[in-house]
């Protein structure tokens, strides 16, 4: 006997799709054997009992299909035999169409999600409406201590289910079901915070130190996590205690600590994405690179967990004034980007961003801001041929605009390269890097030189393969530095002795040739220097 889902389900049209596509062949056994996928085992009325919603499509007269979501307490759809299962109906829909359709014809078919466990059951069947004199059938469907009110009830006769796959079934979660993973963490929280009150403990000041050792300030709770794209994953962050999130501004970034696969601690930045205006949460998004800490973060972050950071920082910030403003992103540089938009519009400056990246469905954010500011933004799709031409971009603003953009080195260089062929100052272009310029911070060295660390009475030999700071941590020195890209200044040190070449965006003129300031994060030299560290 065939498999019921199957003999309804592949239908010869849809056989021949599977020979095309070369899948026909793991379905064949499907149509062999007795068949059992029409009769609910314990595993599928377990399944069902959990469920507090499910979707239903039913046939119009005009042969249209018709989609509707029907919701209750967990359990509303009973199973009331291995072949039968019911459900209560309860008022709120007003158009009646699925109810409708089912006078004219009983085919429905079902899809009950999981989405926590990445699991789904699809089911076909045959529906109609309980009569109101049906006393026993009502009762098995009745739900206790429910207030909507009940205004009809179904029952389904199973024609044929099967279970799907996990593939591209992305977690969501109820607000109950994090409530449960929450609770018992803001409940320790809370006999800690009774604890250090009964000592008289006050929190310890927030210090500047290297990732490595800072004390973490901020105890925040993962509260949600959502796929955006195939390989860009966002995650939602709130405070453990409850309270309102320290304010922020557009640009801000966390400092998120993550566990290597080698076993190292570390921690990375990652832009702050959601709307700056909010204070219950923070959202960043991470793409998977497929190694190193976004990788890590994709594999290790759950929903719940509770994670220690500093409190945000910001080296990428929005300059004071009503100037007009070009906002440019490339892939994931979109991160602080979005934030910007939101705080511009928010004050009613006048802003255009342009958005690019491999393929629209790539591109995180992509839908909700072509939604909310259609006009406002230009997107270039690389397998669409469309691309971002930047010497026209920057021709095409006014001498007051101000430009800000995040992406790659080379999409920046361009940037830096054309708007010193058109004249325009570097006090108006704002940029934040992914990463070091490596070919800079890392060059090749004629021969080593000496690097003399004069506080630590250390010398070694560097040949251009890692940053200076990188080659002092080695070493064993203790730097401050944080974002080690150039744009923080936290690692700047005063050169005692040589010259630097500095490929920083963040020290001034002033202090780079008065007071002789470098960061060694990106900067470097091509002969010995001594620093004060």
């Amino acid at each position: 006997m065939a498999h019921k889902y199957v003999q309804i389900a592949f239908t010869p049209s849809v056989k021949a799709e599977q020979v095309k596509h070369n899948s026909r062949q793991g379905y064949a056994g499907m149509e062999q054997g007795e068949d059992y996928n029409h009769l609910l085992s314990e595993n599928e009325a377990q399944f069902l009992a959990q469920r507090d919603s499910f979707y239903m499509a039913s046939v119009s007269e005009t042969n249209w299909p018709y989609v509707q979501h029907r919701g209750g307490p967990k359990g509303f759809m009973r199973v009331i035999d291995a072949s039968t299962i019911g459900f209560a109906d309860f008022s709120g829909n007003r158009q009646y169409v699925s109810t409708g359709n089912f006078k004219n014809n009983d085919r429905v078919a079902l899809f009950f999600m999981d989405y926590p466990n990445r699991r789904r059951l699809k089911m076909m069947g045959r529906i109609q409406q309980v009569q109101d004199q049906d006393w026993d059938t009502l009762a098995k469907l009745e739900v206790d201590g429910y207030r909507a009110t009940v205004e009809r009830a179904f029952i389904i006769k199973i024609e044929g289910f099967d279970w799907n796959c996990p593939q591209h079934i992305t977690p969501r979660f109820s607000e109950d079901e994090v409530e449960n993973v929450i609770a018992p963490i803001l409940a320790e929280n809370q006999k800690l915070k009774d604890l250090l009150a009964k000592q008289k403990i006050t929190e310890p000041k927030q210090i500047q130190q290297q990732p490595t050792q800072q004390a973490a300030d901020l105890s925040l709770i993962i509260t949600g996590i959502r796929q955006l794209t195939p390989r860009v994953r966002a995650y939602e962050f709130r405070r453990a205690n409850g309270q309102p999130l320290p304010s922020i501004q557009a640009g801000a970034h966390l400092n998120i600590p993550v566990q290597l696969e080698n076993g190292e601690s570390s921690h990375r930045h990652y832009s702050i994405c959601s709307n700056p205006k909010r204070t219950d949460a923070y959202e960043i998004a991470v793409l998977n690179t497929g190694k190193g800490a976004s990788l890590a973060i994709h594999k290790t972050l759950q929903l719940g967990q509770n994670i220690q950071c500093d409190y945000p920082a910001n080296y990428f910030q929005l300059k004071k004034g009503q100037h007009p403003a070009v906002l440019i992103a490339a892939g994931i540089g979109i991160t602080p980007i979005k934030s910007m938009a939101q705080a511009l519009e928010c004050g009613k400056q006048k802003w255009h961003m342009h958005y690019a990246g491999q393929s629209l469905k790539e591109m995180a954010y992509q839908d909700r801001l072509q939604r909310a500011y259609t006009n406002k933004i230009s997107f270039y799709a690389k397998d669409q041929n469309a691309r971002m031409d930047i010497a026209n971009i920057l021709s095409q603003a006014n001498k007051e605009t101000v430009f800000y953009i995040c992406g790659p080195n080379r999409l920046i260089e361009d940037l830096l390269a054309q708007a010193n062929k058109q004249g325009i100052d570097k006090s108006r272009i704002v940029y934040e890097r992914f990463n070091p310029l490596s070919d800079q911070a890392k060059q090749p060295l004629a021969s080593p030189i000496q690097v003399t660390f004069a506080k630590s009475d250390k010398t070694i030999l560097l040949n251009g393969q890692k940053s200076i700071l990188d080659a002092a941590i080695d070493a064993g020195i203790n730097p401050n530095f944080s974002c080690k890209t150039g744009q923080c200044k936290t690692c700047a040190v005063t050169v005692i002795k040589g010259q630097a070449q500095h490929h920083d965006q963040c020290l001034s003129e002033y202090e780079q040739n008065q007071q002789n300031l470098m960061c060694p994060c990106v900067s470097h030299s091509q002969h010995n220097i001594t620093l004060d560290m």
